[in-house]
């Protein structure tokens, strides 16, 4: 698919997408969406823009390789879930941490970190694996 309409609105279609995944993703702990569905919206943004730019386009575009994204959301993952430990209480347990912001009151808790580590996992695993295939055939990806 490499039509000029295509490769016009590509940056359009990627932006709104990307955006919609993070929303997903932050609605998700209180209604339907998380971070996987957050990261699956999300790694098909990146699809659309490599097929509309190509495979190389598009990992320049990240900036960031996508098997860092998904380690990186595998650590912060794992850290929401063992900081309940050190207040003793099990496993995965949640903690709550209220910000006072004059007026209004911002509730932070594991899960949102949670969230966000399956996100990126979800994000960067999906996105590489795109990539790779839509990259050319005699092509290595590193």
């Amino acid at each position: 698919m490499n039509t000029v309409i295509f490769r016009t609105l590509a940056p359009v279609i990627v932006a709104t997408m990307l955006v919609f995944s993070v929303y997903v993703c932050l609605r998700g702990h209180n209604e339907p969406g998380g971070g996987f569905i957050g990261g699956l919206i999300g790694a098909a943004s990146i699809g659309v823009l490599g097929m509309a730019w190509g495979a190389e386009a598009a990992k320049r575009a990240l900036k960031i390789d996508p098997m860092v994204l998904a380690g990186c959301g595998v650590v912060l993952a794992g850290a929401s879930g063992l900081l309940s430990v050190f207040i003793g209480a099990p496993f995965m347990t949640s903690i709550w941490l209220y910000l006072d912001l004059g007026e209004t009151v911002l509730p932070i808790s594991t899960p949102l970190f949670f969230d966000l580590g399956v996100y990126l996992v979800v994000f960067g695993t999906l996105s590489a694996i795109a990539l790779a295939l839509e990259g050319d055939d005699g092509e290595e990806i590193p």
